[in-house]
């Protein structure tokens, strides 16, 4: 009867009773064991010859790739999801086991910093969605290269995205970045691969060195060249001319080849200077111009604190809001508008700054202004003349006038002495 009993018992029931036969994995485990069925939705593994385990469903994906093509008395290790299941088999995945091995692989790639290829499978406004082995990914646009950052003018987000997916099923060299199992996190990046392979290149060349290039990008603090072995250095705007420059795609675009200079080279960043390859106008500026001449020069911008005047096609000057008017100004655009013509007074040149300062009430505009001082004193003194004159007038007219008085008086006081005089006579009578 116990026989019976022993014999109806489960395999795995047995093999548990007898711990001394044979170790028991746990779940969480990895197995390693022989494939011995394979279909689209199960795989049966021989577990030397313990029990058999079954991996199915969802838990036939594989993270790490390496069992996409197991085929029949192939080798493949699982995890333990279960020890026995209704059909007595024991449950494995290949899913955990491969999530554990490929995560362990990107953190290998990490520290190591190696650089792999990611396939490009999506992408939206923030960057690239990829595919590193069976990982997904992402890709930040401030991690992409510059030639493939996308530099659209105006920012126009629906521009941006339009070149993202323009990169969608490509494969882009990266090292990862960043990395969480935990949070399933996996960032890459392209500009890291090229400033190693760029590392290698740049020790060819050092500050000083001329290049000739092809411009592959423009944007508004510059231009971006490229040069020597796929290597890219940046013109800032301030070295493209010799003269002051608001939209660097007023003299250079996409596809011009130039001459430029090496002038810094920090880790990958290489700067450039075309300007330095070019003559300095401001060498022989005073040959051209002298302090006090009067100029005519066209008004470039407008700002607060005054305006910027080109005189010529190299040289610009600058005119101060307080040399715009002998008063006081408060908004530089009240007097002078951007793209015409006015005529300045030179007042100070400074070639080795590269400055030139202008007025535009000028020195003469100030001598009118004494004039128009000496013209107030002259009407003054007109003035002062012509009360002197009236005074003197008035005066004259009362000793006239006082003259006219005194006969008058005279003959007054004749005329009451005869009467007088008549009065005795006719008394004595």
């Amino acid at each position: 009867m116990s026989d019976e009993k022993t014999t109806a018992q489960h395999p795995m029931d047995l093999l548990l009773q007898d711990e001394k036969a044979v170790s028991i994995p746990k779940e969480g485990e990895l197995v390693t064991g022989t494939v011995i069925s394979l279909s689209k939705n199960e795989i049966y593994l021989d577990l030397d010859g313990m029990t058999t385990g079954i991996i199915r469903g969802r838990e036939i994906y594989d993270e790490s790739d390496e069992t996409s093509d197991l085929k029949i008395g192939d080798q493949a290790t699982a995890t333990v999801v279960g020890l026995d299941n209704e059909n007595g088999y024991m449950e494995l995945s290949l899913r955990e086991a491969g999530h554990k091995k490929a995560w362990d692989k990107l953190e290998g790639l990490h520290k190591e910093g190696t650089i792999v290829d990611s396939k490009v499978i999506d992408a939206n406004k923030g960057g690239l969605m990829i595919k590193l082995g069976n990982v997904v990914g992402f890709l930040p646009v401030s991690q992409l290269t510059i030639e493939h950052y996308p530099r659209i003018e105006g920012g126009d987000k629906s521009k941006i995205l339009t070149h993202l997916k323009s990169f969608v099923n490509q494969l882009l060299k990266t090292k990862v970045i960043d990395i969480n199992e935990k949070e399933e996190k996996l960032i890459v990046s392209e500009k890291a691969a090229w400033n190693d392979k760029q590392k290698k290149v740049i020790s060819k060349f050092k500050v000083g060195n001329k290049i000739d290039g092809r411009v592959t990008g423009v944007v508004d603090f510059g231009a971006f060249v490229e040069f020597g072995d796929g290597l890219e250095g940046l013109v800032h705007i301030s070295e493209l001319a010799w003269q002051r420059i608001d939209n660097p795609r007023d003299i250079i675009k996409v596809g011009d080849n130039v001459k430029a200079e090496i002038i810094d080279i920090e880790n990958t960043k290489i700067s450039l200077s075309i300007k330095k390859l070019q003559k300095d106008p401001w060498v022989e500026v005073a040959s051209k111009y002298t302090i006090g001449q009067k100029v005519k020069g066209k008004v470039l911008k407008v700002n607060p604190f005054g305006a910027f005047i080109e005189l010529d096609n190299d040289i610009h000057g600058l005119v101060h809001i307080s040399e715009l008017s002998a008063k006081k100004v408060s908004n530089p655009e009240d007097l002078v508008t951007v793209g015409k013509d006015y005529e300045f007074t030179i007042l100070t040149i400074e070639p080795k700054h590269h400055r030139l300062g202008l007025s535009l009430k000028g020195i003469d505009l100030k001598k009118e202004t004494k004039k128009d001082d000496k013209k107030d004193d002259k009407k003054k003194e007109n003035k002062k003349d012509v009360k002197e004159i009236k005074e003197t007038e008035t005066k004259k007219v009362k000793k006239d006038d006082k003259k006219e008085e005194k006969p008058e008086k005279v003959k007054k006081d004749t005329e009451a002495k005869e009467a007088k005089k008549e009065d005795k006579k006719e008394a004595k009578k």
